[in-house]
């Protein structure tokens, strides 16, 4: 697979209590870090003794941040909770409102939202980690008014399954035959500003048709790329212009392939501290951890990473840009949704 420098759009959900983030008020606490050192923050940590993360990245990949994180730090307990930001940022603007932190850091791709809290600073306390500043990461471009980081970064490929399509596709529009009627899988957009870019960016890469087209065949419908990755695994659809890259089936023997299309769309993942965190030093340290080379090993299969030379991932995160927030309102996005249902769920 070749890895080319990708200059792409990337959104992500818009909910409608994103006006909170816009300078609402928070009824969190600002608790942040124990003064002094990197290691007196790492001291209190370990006191805490748990952190609890908010993401709406791959469970394979937190798994595994989970397991390289408690082996950084073994007297940390990490508990990720995964769910979409649909579901993930109602939450910890409820957590926020009411004090009742639950969530240390959140993980999304919500660039409306992301903008809109980092301007607030309703929602975070700034990052301190000493791995923040290194040079491979760049903070200059990776962080945001010093509380939002960038993570890592998604990136949407085409996906088959070889027992049913050995040849497997080198553009979406060869999946739009008659022999894939019923057997192609895509995402309902449900309002996710990430989904709705992407088809707004497939209908201008490859056709103002390509969705008529693609509507005609009668789509499986799923709520996420994960749910289609299952899907092609088991041989429920056999083809999908829209999945995570399959790294990890790939590695347990699963009969799928994926190639990213030429241009690829992504959608970078910011993270952030958050100011109702029940463990602030905790979360302080798995902030930090997720940009080194052992957290970074951990989340990116298949994605794009923060690091230079990270074996597993696809491409380099700096490279995928968030796009312009207004043009990710809710109203904006929940009119093409409704657009997009109405085509393909007459």
């Amino acid at each position: 697979m070749k890895r080319s420098r990708l200059t792409l759009l990337a959104a992500a959900t818009i909910v409608a209590l994103t006006t909170t983030a816009c300078g609402g008020s928070s009824g969190g606490t600002a608790a942040g870090p124990v003064s002094g050192s990197w290691t007196d923050v790492v001291a209190a940590a370990e006191k805490e003794g748990k952190v609890t993360l908010y993401s709406s990245q791959n469970p394979v990949n937190l798994e595994k941040l989970k397991t390289a994180f408690q082996a950084k730090y073994p007297k940390i307990a990490l508990e990720f909770v995964r769910g979409t930001d649909a579901e993930m940022n109602p939450k910890v603007e409820v957590e926020s409102r009411t004090g009742k932190g639950i969530a240390d850091v959140h993980v999304l791709t919500d660039a409306k939202w992301i903008t809109t809290a980092a301007s607030s600073g309703a929602y975070s306390t700034k990052i301190v980690g000493p791995d923040f500043d290194a040079a491979d990461y760049g903070r200059a471009k990776s962080v945001i008014s010093d509380t939002f980081f960038l993570t890592s970064a998604a990136v949407f490929a085409m996906g088959w399954n070889t027992d049913k399509v050995p040849g497997g596709f080198s553009d979406p529009r060869d999946m739009l035959k008659p022999e894939f009627k019923g057997k192609i899988g895509i995402t309902n957009p449900a309002g996710i500003a990430a989904y709705v870019e992407f088809y707004k960016f497939m209908t201008a890469h490859f056709g103002a048709e390509y969705l008529t087209q693609l509507a005609a065949l009668k789509p499986r419908i799923y709520p996420s790329s994960l749910g289609i990755a299952q899907a092609l695994t088991s041989g429920e659809i056999v083809a999908t212009p829209v999945v995570q890259p399959l790294l990890s089936e790939e590695e347990s023997g699963a009969p799928v392939a994926w190639k990213l299309p030429t241009p690829p769309y992504g959608a970078p993942w910011y993270s952030h501290v958050l100011k109702a965190a029940p463990h602030p030093n905790a979360a302080q340290v798995l902030a930090d951890f997720m940009v080194t080379k052992a957290g970074q090993d951990a989340l990116s299969s298949g994605y794009a990473a923060v690091l230079p030379n990270t074996p597993a991932a696809v491409a380099q995160a700096q490279d995928i840009s968030l796009p312009n927030p207004d043009d990710l309102t809710p109203e904006k996005t929940q009119a093409y949704t409704a657009e997009w249902e109405k085509l393909f769920t007459p």
